[in-house]
């Protein structure tokens, strides 16, 4: 046997990191075509025009909805988004029996949010260094709060979030 064959028998007799990945990959398919379906079915009801785009994001699995007169399903500050999310989600864990950490997108709100977002966790971070004092931001929804963590804490800095929902806020520490 040639080496490269005992290779790609080890491999194919690996229970190691590749399969796990390959599973968990597969897992977010399934999520995402679930999440699918069911969007696809709540368009129909609605008599809204859209195209459903998946993608894996990372972790996630992430689904968007892209099409002419979908304001309605962001709402104001995302809110209506952000239900639509958690009913989507609550669709693939009857589906699957597993939390879904599912991100959903109507119109590419959260995607300019996100870019919006990670503005003010620079300037946050440009105050912090320049007063020397905690930084108190609005209030945020997790999403938007995930988004400033990260900016925040790839310039070096650290932060973590106070307050009770609706009113929990990022803090940005000096």
């Amino acid at each position: 046997m040639t080496d490269g064959m005992q290779n790609i028998e080890a491999a194919d007799e690996s229970t190691g990191p590749k399969s796990s990945a390959s599973e968990r990959l597969k897992a977010l398919e399934a999520e995402s075509d679930i999440a699918a379906d069911y969007l696809e079915e709540l368009l129909d009801i609605a008599d809204l025009d859209g195209d459903i785009d998946m993608d894996i994001d990372g972790d996630r699995a992430a689904v968007s909805i892209v099409g002419a007169e979908l304001n309605n399903l962001v709402g104001e500050n995302g809110k209506v988004l952000e239900a639509l999310q958690e009913l989507t989600r609550l669709a693939v864990y009857r589906e699957t029996g597993e939390r879904s950490r599912l991100m959903l997108d109507v119109s590419n709100y959260r995607a300019n949010r996100k870019a919006e977002l990670e503005e003010v966790g620079r300037k946050a971070v440009e105050e912090a260094k320049a007063t020397g004092t905690p930084v108190r931001l609005d209030p945020m929804t997790p999403f938007e709060r995930k988004v400033v963590h990260d900016v925040v804490a790839a310039a070096g800095l650290s932060s973590e979030s106070e307050g009770e929902e609706p009113r929990r806020r990022v803090v940005v520490q000096p």
